[in-house]
């Protein structure tokens, strides 16, 4: 069959050809429209407890993860002219388009007290810019009476202040994101120009922007750099331009072709798919010199590029889908979690490793029987001497020291173990930028100021109907907002109670010795004049109250900020900390208090993706066996495909653990990606194997050493490019991409010690007896140097073809 499909491809190349272009540029066309995501959602399932109930929380009190804030530290933003400049800047933010309000000193509301109608009024304090500096005096010092906004908009240690800029949700996740953070700094670095302020950013809309942008840049940066090394290396391996530029071209084709695939399937690029690109490399690299290795080794045998080519697929077609479809499980096993992100990378992926597949394997044979035969001079890799040293070696070990090969193993494996054991399972919201970078100095700028910028929601149940207008459940709220307070790593909060204390500064003339909680003197009066203020605008008091109780009164929200300190401190904080004194303040009470937030989500959300990494782990493994015996029809074969990739990812782990990698989503799919170019490479070599035994009287030992001749010298070609490629990653300043030039770099090295090495002497120990015949049941059958004068028609076709191509050849 893969004859018939080899003389198809060529037969009709020029045509097939035309179709990948057209279709290339037609996907190219799709994937302008292809865009960006930072949804930390999508990380948890739908059906999570916690997931419904944060659902539940943002329809009850609307997004806690949309807010940008910007901060600075100079007096001279007092000074009337800055002033005047910071006003316009406010002003000039609340238009823009994508943005719902600005919190800041300028757009301060004041709470007042109107006692002919029994109720309370909001105005802005600052109903017009001061005119003057004593009149701006005067208005700072109502502001910094105002008890409410400490802690908040004004820092009360250090002076600091912030505007806090809420943005449209729905401008988040869409395109239209990047116009509103760039309308939003081309303003703000105006007025650092103009008034000499320096402004610090922070908040997730922020981060998320800046590490798209950044990293998105870095990463096309290196994937050139990574492309002109590979485009150095192949040539020094083949000794001719073609050998370079069509795997290249195969590479960039399969990239568009992935990108589109994204907007066709309706999806965004998020932190797992962007990975995607990474890993087509790695699979369509293989296929390229898998292909074009064995092209030179058939051509300098028959001297006829249409047989060679023939050959060629017919020997490593089948081998090659098998090994392109265990990559593939790998990936494929994610889709049938609910996790939307997992679900997304492991369809898209998938999809896309069999487009590669598809697309190298009609783009090389056409290709490369158009072009004219390799020389002699572009032959004489299969002969350099270092190569060849190579092999010599590694059949020398395999053969000569197996007992050595196996004490290296076990060695290497007890190192692996004392890395493993020092690897940490810790996420940051802000992860992969630099230690020195602006996101992380503004991060601290914060953190030091305010306690934090990272959102987190506690909601408190009183289990009845209007149960928070009871004095004792607002005493018990008001002392769990004095904890949360004291704790260093989270903000000042704020909730109905910070809101009813400011209503008692209010309803006592603005007076902040009365900033605190009603008592039951005062109470009635004061919730009598709250339900007055009913309907007055966007900025009346009980509209804004209703930010922190839902309709029927009976649920309360406390929002703080928290600096980001990572997964496992965040869960000593909340267990060791915050749930004791939750049992201690709320205990003797029906109340309940549950935390909620993006913050909550994204910590949970990486617990979900490592968990399902590791259960999908176990799957791929399961469905490669299974590929395994159904290609050869072998069980013993399961322990040979195996046993290497096991080796490779136990010390690919400890590598992760020597250089101090935590295990995260973006780096425990590293283990996804070493599965499959392990998998590729012990299939490779158990079919060259099982095709060497079949020979007749073919002993093990020759079997192994025309296995390593043949097939191990692609799979170093292979390896050798990819190591040296993705080796330029490790230079990189932002750890997910660092991470993955580490590991994948890591991995490339091991398993050629486990597929190179390991494997054949797992064969050599094993296969004395020479089990190894092909059943007539196997889809991977034996070959001879004549195998192509088996198929009368595919012969008869060969020679039609090479008439035909000497025709056009004299033609021309």
């Amino acid at each position: 069959m893969w004859g018939h499909i080899a003389l198809f491809i060529i037969k009709y190349r020029g045509w097939l050809l035309g179709l990948i272009a057209a279709a290339t540029v037609g996907m190219a066309w799709i994937a302008k429209d292809v865009e960006m995501t930072y949804d930390f959602a999508q990380v948890v399932s739908p059906k999570d407890p916690d997931m419904v109930y944060f659902q539940q929380f943002k329809k009850t009190f609307g997004e806690d993860g949309n807010i940008l804030v910007v901060g600075m530290q100079d007096s001279s933003v007092y000074r009337l002219k800055q002033f005047q400049q910071y006003d316009e800047l406010a002003e000039n933010l609340v238009k823009v388009q994508g943005v719902s309000g600005v919190l800041g000193i300028p757009k301060l509301i004041n709470i007042e007290k109107d006692t002919v109608n029994n109720r309370f009024v909001t105005a802005p304090v600052f109903k017009k810019p001061p005119t003057s500096q004593a009149q701006l005096d005067s208005l700072m010092g109502v502001v910094n009476s105002i008890e409410f906004y400490k802690g908040q908009v004004i820092a009360p240690r250090s002076g600091a202040t912030l505007l806090a800029i809420t943005l449209d949700p729905s401008f988040l996740n869409s395109n239209k994101r990047g116009a509103v953070m760039n309308k939003i700094l081309d303003l703000t670095t105006k007025f650092e120009k103009d008034t000499g302020i320096k402004l610090h950013y922070a908040g997730l809309p922020y981060v998320r922007s800046t590490m798209t942008s950044k990293v998105s840049a870095e990463m096309k940066m290196f994937a050139g750099l990574m492309v002109l090394v590979m485009a150095v290396i192949l040539y020094v391996f083949f000794r001719t331009w073609s050998a370079v530029v069509v795997p290249l071209l195969v590479v960039i084709i399969v990239m568009i072709w992935c990108v589109a695939s994204i907007v066709l399937l309706g999806f965004k690029i998020n932190l797992l798919t962007g990975l995607i690109p990474s890993i087509l490399v790695v699979i369509s690299v293989p296929n390229c010199t898998y292909l074009l290795s064995r092209y030179h080794y058939d051509y300098r045998k028959s001297g006829n590029q249409v047989l060679a080519m023939t050959r060629v697929v017919r020997k490593i077609g089948l081998i090659t889908l098998v090994n392109n479809t265990t990559s593939a499980i790998g990936f494929f096993v994610f889709t049938f979690t609910d996790i939307a992100i997992l679900y997304q990378f492991g369809l898209v992926a998938t999809v896309n490793i069999f487009v590669a597949f598809a697309i190298s394997f009609i783009m090389i044979p056409a290709v490369f029987t158009y072009l004219p035969g390799p020389s002699a001079k572009q032959l004489e890799h299969l002969d350099s001497k270092p190569l060849v040293g190579i092999v010599h070696f590694l059949d020398f070990i395999v053969l000569r020291r197996r007992r050595t090969i196996y004490l290296t193993a076990a060695l290497l494996v007890g190192l692996a173990a004392i890395g493993i054991s020092r690897i940490e399972a810790v996420s940051y919201m802000v992860d992969d930028l630099p230690k020195k970078s602006s996101v992380n100095e503004d991060l601290s700028f914060f953190e030091a100021r305010f306690g934090g910028v990272m959102p987190l929601e506690f909601v408190v149940d009183t289990k009845q109907p209007k149960g928070l207008l009871k004095l004792p459940n607002l005493q018990k709220i008001d002392q769990f907002d004095k904890f949360l307070q004291a704790q260093p790593e989270l903000s000042t909060p704020i909730s109905m109670v910070t809101f009813l204390k400011a209503a008692k500064q209010a309803f006592y003339n603005g007076d902040p010795s009365f900033y605190k909680l009603p008592d039951n003197d005062d109470k009635n009066f004061i919730l009598s004049y709250l339900a007055n203020s009913q309907g007055q605008g966007k900025n009346s008091t009980s509209k804004l109250l209703k930010s922190f109780t839902d309709s029927t009164q009976q649920r309360a929200r406390i929002s703080v900020k928290i600096a980001d300190i990572g997964s496992h401190k965040l869960d000593t904080l909340v267990n060791k900390r915050i749930e004791p004194a939750i049992k201690r303040i709320f205990s003797g009470t029906d109340m309940v208090v549950r935390r909620t937030g993006t913050t909550v989500i994204f910590t949970k959300g990486n617990e979900y993706v490592i968990g399902t990494l590791g259960e999908s782990l176990l799957w791929a493994f399961g469905l490669v066996a299974l590929v395994v015996v159904l290609v050869f029809r072998s069980f013993r074969t399961i322990f040979y495909a195996l046993a290497p990739n096991v080796l490779t990812l136990t010390l690919t782990a400890g590598v992760m653990g020597y250089f101090g990698i935590a295990l995260k989503p973006s780096t425990a799919l590293i283990y996804v990606i070493a599965l499959g170019i392990d998998g590729d490479n012990s299939i490779h070599l158990l079919a060259k194997f099982r095709q060497e035994m079949a020979i007749a009287n073919r002993s093990v030992s020759e079997a192994i050493t025309n296995t390593l001749s043949e097939a191990g010298t692609s799979m170093f070609y292979t390896s050798a490019v990819l190591f040296i490629g993705f080796s330029i990653y490790g230079f990189s300043e932002f750890g997910g991409t660092k991470a993955l030039g580490v590991l994948m770099g890591a991995s490339l090295l091991i398993t050629n010690f486990s597929n190179l090495v390991f494997l054949p002497a797992l064969l050599v120990t094993f296969e004395r007896g020479g089990g190894w015949h092909t059943p007539k049941a196997a889809l991977v059958h034996h070959y001879d140097e004549n195998y192509h004068e088996e198929d009368d028609d595919v012969d008869q076709n060969l020679q039609r073809l090479s008439v035909e191509r000497n025709k056009v050849i004299k033609t021309t």
